[in-house]
């Protein structure tokens, strides 16, 4: 499964971004995905996942209640909305995902995560 996101650039204070994550093929609506984020000079860190269906997720309390994720398994995407993003949101955003078929639990650990593409950065300016 390779992954491709997109969406990130550079942003004040209270803006809104989305980020997307596409994949090129159908196994995509079988897995996990999940984003992370790693700042400079800090290590990679969970922000949210949602299970192959979109009927679970979870997010990082830092994020939670600005951040929504979700997804079109028919166009093999996931998208992460973000909103009141602050500078400490600065980061290169990871999406991964791994198998689940609808019955492993979701995952907050990056090591559970088999599929990773390239980051995209977010800038949020203050």
């Amino acid at each position: 499964v390779q992954l491709q996101a997109s969406g990130g650039g550079l942003v004040q204070a209270g803006d809104s971004l989305r980020l997307s994550c596409a994949a090129s093929v159908r196994a995509f609506s079988s897995c996990a995905v999940g984003w992370f984020r790693q700042a400079p000079g800090k290590e990679r860190e969970f922000v949210a996942t949602i299970s192959s269906s979109g009927g679970r997720t979870i997010y990082a309390d830092s994020v939670k209640g600005r951040f929504t994720i979700s997804r079109d398994n028919a166009k093999n995407t996931v998208h992460l909305q973000m909103d009141s993003l602050s500078s400490e949101d600065t980061a290169v955003y990871y999406c991964a995902a791994f198998l689940d078929y609808g019955l492993r639990s979701l995952q907050t650990d990056s090591l559970e995560y088999r599929y990773w593409g390239p980051g995209t950065q977010v800038t949020v300016s203050s």
